[in-house]
């Protein structure tokens, strides 16, 4: 999918870098392109990476097939004014913009030109990202298929319709920000009971890895796996009475529902 083709990326900081580490595995580093407003960021990234870089927008354009959108959802209109030109059906485009709607794309660029909106999340850093994507008016299956192969090198990736994106960026986009909660107050809730602070975050921080890939490895619904450690009158179910006596489950719930309509409010949608 991504053979032969020239990937250009405006933005390089973090979700930028994520990506890139992935899809220099795929594609050769010489036929990506990156652009930057700071020189020492472009500078880390041809050092580290050996892409080609640029402070000049247009400049991915011309040269790439593919033009990645890696900038923050305020400035994001400044930055493709200058663009409207530069950027034609011949070229497929992927916000991965929070909040950023298809047809907002549309209106600041041409509805004639391939639009895939995406909404990643910080572990593809680590090759361990969940992404979802959909495509605008104008992309063809191939398209899809190709901005879906791009973003499975840093993790899994899957196509939905558009009105679920604001859900997956309450759900999956903030949910490492819940895990890291979770996690940070299982490691204080062993310093209470006499942990010392560094045991404590190594078995939290491994309990929550081998507990997801458990999951990933035998297919199993998390309810079976939490009743295969939940023995009656045993110290699990104690546990488990006491989160929920704590509102756990409902405060997850609240959680991503909060993200969900936060998602909605900054695309401009219900």
């Amino acid at each position: 999918m991504l053979e032969n083709r020239r990937i250009g990326f405006i933005g390089g900081g973090a979700m930028a870098e994520a990506l890139l580490s992935g899809l220099v595995r795929l594609v050769p580093p010489q036929a990506i392109t990156v652009s930057d407003p700071n020189p020492s960021r472009l500078a880390y990234l041809q050092s580290e990476m050996a892409v080609q870089t640029t402070s000049d927008n247009s400049v991915v354009c011309e040269q790439s097939d593919i033009v990645v959108l890696a900038v923050k959802p305020q400035v994001l209109p400044a930055v493709l004014t200058p663009l409207k030109t530069a950027i034609c059906s011949k070229h497929l485009v992927i916000s991965i913009a929070a909040g950023i709607t298809l047809a907002q794309l549309e209106s600041w660029l041409s509805p004639e030109v391939p639009l895939i909106r995406v909404m990643p999340n910080t572990p593809a850093l680590i090759g361990k990202g969940a992404s979802a994507l959909a495509g605008g008016r104008a992309v063809s299956e191939q398209d899809v298929q190709t901005a879906k192969a791009l973003l499975e090198a840093v993790g899994i990736a899957e196509v939905l319709p558009e009105t679920y994106l604001n859900a997956v960026t309450g759900f999956s986009g903030s949910g490492p920000a819940y895990v890291y909660l979770f996690i940070e107050a299982l490691i204080d809730a062993g310093v209470k009971e006499g942990l010392t602070r560094d045991l404590a975050r190594k078995l939290a921080i491994q309990t929550v890895i081998g507990s997801a890939q458990l999951l990933i490895e035998t297919g199993n619904h998390p309810a079976i796996e939490r009743d295969k450690v939940t023995s009656p009158g045993g110290t699990t179910i104690a546990g488990v009475q006491a989160l929920e006596d704590g509102g756990f489950r409902s405060a997850v719930f609240a959680a991503v529902h909060a993200g969900t309509k936060r998602a909605r409010e900054l695309s401009g949608s219900q």
